[in-house]
């Protein structure tokens, strides 16, 4: 196993036997979470969240007084019970009286309840300084800082590259600009961040690494496909800077071990990809002055290996076959430079320190660890394109390393943050009502470790957004979003972070029904979005929910036509729809809800207040009405005109689409068995659905929502199981996500799937060569020819005995 691993590495064995006392003071976690194999495989868990200077403790109290008084605001609407992440803050006394709020005794969460209901939000950040010159004093200091937005190339010339010669002490002492640099970073001083690693991009591969690192943030968040390219092209170029020095120092992996290492991948006996035949040194080989690869060396192997898996995450992006297949090629890559330093890590033993600097050792843990942590949350259509690792991704040993990387509060440690945040926001975002209970409570403590550190950073302000909005505290993620606007000053920041931040903020406004400002705002991002056919097409969903028919029709029309080239999941989905609207003339738009599709679609049902999802209930009532209203008509006319004109009423996909977010609703008000029927329904006409071709896949989804808040987690499974059935419609790939985290998640809980009854056997010969006449003979639904009846998959009550109508 991964996580006996690490707890048996004895390169770890200095750290474990230091967390031994703390570790016993932890509180202990839910059992239903995911952090057993975790917190074994960690062993390292320290007192250092908690403790700290003067300084953070003060910044803890105020984090802990402003998520006290969001839990005032909240119980005055609704009781909730203890909050968890006050728990785990081990909030004193003092604050609990400074509460001003009844708290509740903790008690366990009831299965069928939504978890964001037992979840107080995050502080939303540490706001703007209310100062009129706070925000000239930050432009200034972007001024003092490089203004450019561009990232050039270095043009290094790989011919002169030298080797690495620095120690371990030398080496750290070395890295300080680069710690300056990454601080700045994370303190929303972009350009002067810039500044430093400009500053010896031409000397020090790890510089251009922190160059590198900045193109791909940008590209993250603005989802630019120039951006990408520069991107990929700034990391190109440090990972040819490594190799260089590499070269150089000659340090390359014996050829023995690779072909080790490679038939143990073969043979399936490794199920971490990490080399597993080399042994610590003993005392007596330490003793007598062993060699080991350079630090230098073993610095830029982990900076190479770092450039590829940075541009594997940019690749991923595209949501091509292309991109994953170029996402395989330079995580294969990373990888074979992740596990030659980490052999000769191992080799070391306890005395690691000595031949090795702290901040190749956190590289390691952040490489190795994120690799896993995002293969093992990959789909298996994609991981089909990139299966030629040979062996399976382990989560827990992801967290193990990330945890590790964090707590050692060196370089990589803020984004070791981050890509945990990314994996519990993402994922937790794709199913909330099956992820939430255990990702949320990991996904809080982890933002409130950030932000002791950097309280005011702008990438942490936008997960304290994400992280309130699955709380369903919308007022509190809108706060935060609001100073993620407000902190990303000068061109680096305003065109990524700003944009981003505008776009969540619109978001939130369309879940609280609140359309004219939802429209004001995706209306201002339009001219430089970079999917402007998305943004205008929710701007119509949103005019069209405002009763503005004219200004939504002409932004259905619209949107098609700012799609370049085939286009994303999304923009297909958006061809279909308005190609859907387009067959009646945009005459049915009464009988559509566009915004709330999105809304469900989007996941974002379940992180919204329970009047909106009321609200919404009654809105959809209203429009089935008006379906039920026109099929009267038009059936009137059939029985006062023989063979008329108009054809038989066919809205089959208009009361489906309806009913899928109804029931959606359901699920998230906790009241899944009235979503039963609505459901059946659905996949009882699922032949008749013809124009929305994504609707069918979804409803199994639902479904197995559906069984699994009502603990019937078996069937729910099978369902799921029966979507992945589906191919070739709009958003495929964002299901796929969906459905592969929810069944990877019933088998970590145990759960077997409902086993389909096998079709009986053909008739019988007895013995004979041939068929008896009268066998042939009889009708088809005759006790002889009967095969059994095959109904379509229905949704059922776990205790009920009879299916649901």
């Amino acid at each position: 196993m991964a996580a006996e691993t690490i707890a048996n590495d004895e390169a770890f064995s200095e750290q474990t036997l230091q967390a031994v006392d703390s570790a016993e003071h932890e509180p202990q976690l839910d059992d239903q979470q995911e952090s057993t194999d975790t917190d074994r495989a960690l062993a390292s868990a320290t007192e250092e969240i908690n403790l700290g200077d003067d300084k953070q403790e003060q910044d803890h109290g105020a984090v802990a007084a402003a998520v006290a008084a969001a839990v005032a605001s909240a119980t005055a609407l609704k009781p909730r019970p203890l909050p968890l992440q006050l728990n785990n803050a081990k909030m004193d006394e003092e604050e609990r009286n400074t509460a001003d709020v009844d708290l509740p005794a903790p008690g366990p969460i009831p299965p069928s309840k939504n978890m964001a209901e037992y979840m107080t939000p995050p502080t939303p950040g540490v706001a703007p300084l209310s100062d009129p010159n706070y925000r000239r004093q930050l432009e200034e200091e972007e001024q003092q800082g490089s203004r450019s937005n561009t990232f050039t190339p270095a043009n290094i010339d790989l011919k002169q590259v030298k080797a690495n010669l620095l120690g371990p002490r030398e080496q750290e002492a070395a890295d300080e600009a680069m710690t300056q640099g990454i601080g700045a970073l994370f303190n929303n001083k972009f350009s002067q961040a810039k500044a430093i690693f400009e500053s010896h991009a031409h000397e020090d591969p790890l510089h251009s690494l922190g160059m590198g690192a900045m193109a791909f943030l940008k590209a993250i968040t603005s989802a630019n496909p120039m951006d990408a390219e520069v991107a990929i092209a700034t990391l190109t170029e440090t990972y040819q800077f490594a190799q260089a020095q590499i070269e150089a120092a000659q340090a390359k992996k014996p050829l023995k071990d690779t072909v080790s290492h490679m038939f143990s991948n073969l043979m399936g006996t490794n199920t971490t990809g990490l080399p597993t035949n080399t042994k610590p040194l003993s005392q007596e080989q330490l003793k007598q002055e062993p060699k080991f690869m350079a630090n230098g060396a073993l610095r830029a192997h982990v900076i190479k290996a770092e450039c590829g898996l940075l541009m594997s995450m940019v690749h991923l992006q595209h949501e091509t076959v292309l991109g994953y297949l170029k996402m395989g090629l330079n995580l294969r890559r990373a990888y074979s430079s992740y596990s030659l330093v980490w052999q000769e890590y191992k080799r070391m033993g306890q005395d690691f320190h000595k031949y090795i600097d702290q901040d190749t050792v956190s590289a390691i843990q952040f490489g190795i660890g994120s690799v896993h942590l995002l293969l093992s949350s990959l789909p298996p259509k994609i991981l089909k394109i990139v299966s030629a690792f040979g062996w399976n991704a382990d989560k827990h040993l992801g967290f193990a390393l990330l945890k590790l990387c964090l707590e050692g509060r060196r370089i990589r440690a803020p984004l070791a943050s981050m890509m945990l945040l990314s994996y519990y926001v993402i994922l937790t975002s794709h199913a909330p009502l099956i992820l939430n209970r255990e990702l949320m409570q990991p996904a809080v403590e982890c933002l409130l470790d950030a932000q002791k550190t950097y309280p005011s950073s702008a990438f942490f302000l936008y997960f304290a957004g994400r992280v309130s909005r699955l709380t369903r505290s919308l007022e509190l993620s809108t706060q935060s979003f609001n100073y993620t606007k407000d902190v990303s000053q000068g061109e680096w920041a305003e065109d990524s972070m700003g944009l981003l931040a505008n776009y969540e903020i619109a978001f939130n406004a369309a879940m609280d029904l609140n359309w004219e400002e939802a429209a004001n705002g995706l209306a201002a991002l339009i001219p430089s979005h970079t999917k402007p056919a998305f943004i205008k097409y929710f701007y119509g969903a949103c005019m069209e929910m405002m009763g503005n028919r004219s200004e939504a029709i002409l932004a259905f029309a619209e949107a098609p036509k700012l799609i370049s080239g085939n286009g994303s999941q999304v923009e297909q989905f958006i061809v279909s729809r308005v190609n859907f609207f387009e067959r009646s003339g945009y005459q049915d738009l009464d009988l559509v809800l566009p915004a709330l599709e999105i809304l469900l679609l989007w996941n974002s049902l379940a992180n919204m207040s329970d009047e909106a999802l009321e609200a919404c209930l009654v809105k959809i009532d209203e429009t089935l009405e008006k379906i039920y209203a026109r099929e009267k008509q038009e059936y009137e006319i059939r029985m006062l005109q023989i063979a008329p004109s108009v054809a038989p009423p066919d809205y089959y996909d208009q009361r489906s689409t309806l009913l899928l977010i109804k029931a959606s609703i359901l699920n998230s008000l906790s009241r899944g068995r009235e979503a039963i029927p609505h459901l059946n329904w659905i996949l009882d006409s699922r032949i008749r659905i013809v124009h929305t071709k994504w609707l069918v896949p979804f409803a199994y989804w639902e479904s197995g929502v559906t069984c699994w808040c009502m603990e019937d987690h078996s069937r729910a499974r099978s369902l799921w199981q029966s979507a992945l059935s589906f191919s070739g419609y709009p958003l495929e790939y964002r299901l796929a996500i969906r459905l592969n985290l929810a069944i990877t998640h019933a088998n970590d809980l145990g759960v077997t799937p409902v086993e389909a009854p096998k079709p009986e056997k053909g008739i019988s010969t007895n013995g004979r060569k041939r068929l008896s006449l009268a066998s042939r003979m009889s009708p088809p639904n005759s006790p002889v020819m009967s095969n059994g009846n095959h109904h379509s998959p229905r949704v059922e009550s776990p205790t009920s005995t009879t299916p649901s109508t």
